[in-house]
């Protein structure tokens, strides 16, 4: 499979991305829990639907320049460098490589934030740059990627909450703000 360089980015461009989306859910468990969630590999296919795969390409522990490659469906395939990691508090990676032109420039952000003991809210950022064809059809899918990721925020607080084979070690609340997805595009 041919892999493409993408554009370097680094964490400003979480802010200042054209293509900017934004989801943000409140979930009752430990930043440590949800931090458990993120660093299990077989977690990501569970709950962000487009993953079929992730392969942690670094030891642990994880941290700034941790690398791991994730297969998407249609064969994309992401090579990714964390740029940001303070287990429990934040995590952003970006694209290095991807299989496809269609991306220029990639980067996702989680951040943490403990509203009360067990109980935090979640902010997951997207940021991106079209290539190719990507550039016509990103205005058209643009509506689709905001409720998409606020729909895979909610799927990922059901997979926290009962995580481990339906035991739960964290509490479900209703508590998704769609009033926070925004893209600035």
């Amino acid at each position: 499979m041919t892999m493409h360089e993408c554009q370097p980015v680094d964490t400003s461009f979480l802010d200042t991305a054209k293509n900017r989306f934004e989801a943000v859910v409140e979930i009752k468990a430990t930043r440590e829990q949800i931090f458990d969630a993120f660093e299990d590999a077989e977690s990501w296919p569970k709950w962000a639907v487009p993953i079929t795969h992730v392969e942690w390409t670094s030891p642990k522990p994880f941290d700034v320049g941790t690398t791991r490659t994730v297969t998407m469906i249609g064969n994309l395939v992401g090579e990714e460098e964390f740029i940001a990691w303070e287990r429990g508090k934040r995590m952003a990676f970006r694209f290095n490589r991807a299989s496809s032109t269609a991306i220029k420039a990639f980067a996702e952000d989680y951040r943490l934030e403990e509203l009360s003991p067990g109980h935090c809210r979640l902010t997951w950022i997207m940021a991106m740059t079209p290539g190719g064809a990507g550039q016509v059809t990103m205005p058209l899918v643009a509506p689709l990627m905001r409720v998409g990721l606020q729909w895979m925020l909610g799927r990922f607080k059901r997979y926290v909450v009962t995580r481990g084979g339906g035991t739960r070690w964290a509490s479900f609340t209703c508590c998704t703000e769609p009033s926070a997805m925004r893209s600035s595009s």
